[in-house]
């Protein structure tokens, strides 16, 4: 019989939020393992004289990856809704285990032609898949096991493994650049330790997932109720629907910014070595991470709305001048105070939007509403993202990039200006 974590059981929901959390990082590692070595294998699968063109031949498959989030986002959120949560994130990193695999022995462009980057692109699509299940199904978990009282602190964790991700992708490379191998060896065969490292890590994280135990609110409300997660159901909630969109539009468009990004930013246009570039992106990453159950706790004592709208009015007055003030910036420590000042303004939307996206709907549905929008608009705006700059840096205009950002953020404002603030509006409550 399927187990339920009581609702004050201590020990059981702390196990619930780690087990959950792990296998968040693991997946959100596998997926941004690509982006961190892209700057190494670019040219393994687009041979050409340009570097800023293979690194959009690249940015490009990782946008095309985006496209399958909002499939993954239905698949596995209508699986979340139906079938319980544990299933769903189970699944979700089996298939992100196999797309890091296939990556990691794939052949080059010297060797099967044109054959290399398009399994490469297959490749991508089934990570895609497999993370636009993750950010749905996680978040939802996340929400459902943590007390009314700390749910944006432990909600904030999601963020925290989904930064973590990175992190180790980032710490693996500066490993594996200043210890073990050369550049040329980097270049050669080395940026393949990642997959498979991924691929390996997926499996534990395969085996923590299977031992989660199941949210008391997915049991008792659907036991009850059987209401299918579907798109007809969802859909009766469109103001949810919305808010979900437009609050997440500026967010994961300036997250992507100085994240995946910034490190090929801070090569591309600053002017850092690829080590530079590396050891600043960690440490501030870092300190990101840090900050997010910090502001998530604030949100538990002032609410969500103000943590968002202090994002959307700093974003919108100081994108422009932080980017470009940080593109002609020649000094490693004035890189890193701007790239944090950018990332303190981001963890306003980051450490809190997983929760607000999860308060808005109600169990039947709250996976797939949290999933499917969401996975929409990050496909066509935080999918897009690097592709979309390194374009406009390629045409001599690369500023059009950041007020392009700006205006993003500002739309964003506005849904946070009118909607309601979910820490006392919440759905959870109703479980």
């Amino acid at each position: 019989m399927e187990q339920v974590l009581p609702k004050d059981d201590t020990s059981w929901r702390l196990k619930a939020i780690i087990g959950g959390s792990a296998g968040n990082l693991v997946e959100w590692y596998d997926w941004y393992a690509y982006s961190a070595f892209s700057l190494y294998f670019a040219n393994t699968f687009f041979p050409d004289s340009n570097p800023t063109v293979q690194l959009i031949n690249t940015a490009g498959i990782f946008a095309v990856g985006f496209l399958m989030r909002p499939i993954g986002g239905y698949v596995f959120g209508k699986l979340a809704d139906t079938r319980g949560r544990k299933v769903a994130m189970t699944l979700s990193v089996l298939l992100m285990s196999f797309g890091s695999l296939l990556i990691a022995f794939l052949p080059g462009y010297n060797s099967i032609g044109i054959a290399a980057p398009v399994l490469l692109l297959v490749a991508r699509l089934l990570q895609g898949l497999s993370v636009g299940g993750e950010y749905g199904t996680s978040a939802t978990y996340l929400s459902e096991v943590a007390t009314e009282k700390r749910r944006g602190f432990f909600s904030s964790f999601q963020y925290v493994t989904l930064i973590g991700g990175q992190l180790i992708a980032l710490g693996l490379q500066l490993i594996l650049q200043n210890i073990f191998l050369t550049d040329k060896q980097m270049h050669d065969w080395g940026w393949r330790i990642p997959f498979i490292l991924g691929a390996f890590l997926s499996l534990i994280a395969l085996y923590l997932r299977a031992n989660l135990t199941e949210t008391q609110a997915f049991k008792t409300k659907n036991v009850t109720e059987r209401k299918e997660g579907s798109l007809t159901e969802l859909l009766k909630h469109p103001r949810a629907i919305l808010v979900v969109i437009g609050l997440t539009l500026g967010g994961t468009l300036a997250f992507y910014t100085y994240t995946t990004y910034m490190q090929k930013f801070l090569v591309n246009t600053v002017g850092l070595t690829k080590y530079q570039s590396t050891i600043l992106t960690f440490c501030s990453l870092l300190i990101f991470a840090l900050l997010q159950p910090v502001f998530g706790a604030i949100s538990d004592k002032v609410g969500r709305r103000p943590l968002l709208i202090s994002f959307g009015v700093l974003g919108t007055i100081f994108t422009y001048p932080l980017l470009s003030t940080l593109a002609h910036t020649t000094g490693m420590w004035q890189a890193f105070g701007l790239l944090m000042a950018a990332l303190i303004i981001v963890s306003g939307y980051t450490s809190i939007n997983a929760v607000v996206k999860a308060e808005l709907f109600p169990v039947e549905v709250r996976a797939l509403g949290v999933g499917l929008p969401y996975s929409l608009t990050v496909a066509i705006f935080g999918g897009t993202a690097e592709y979309f700059a390194l374009w406009a840096k390629n045409l001599g205009h690369e500023s059009y990039y950041y007020w392009y950002v700006t205006l993003c953020i500002f739309i964003s404002l506005i849904i946070y200006l009118n909607m309601k603030d979910t820490k006392h509006n919440s759905l959870i409550e109703n479980d």
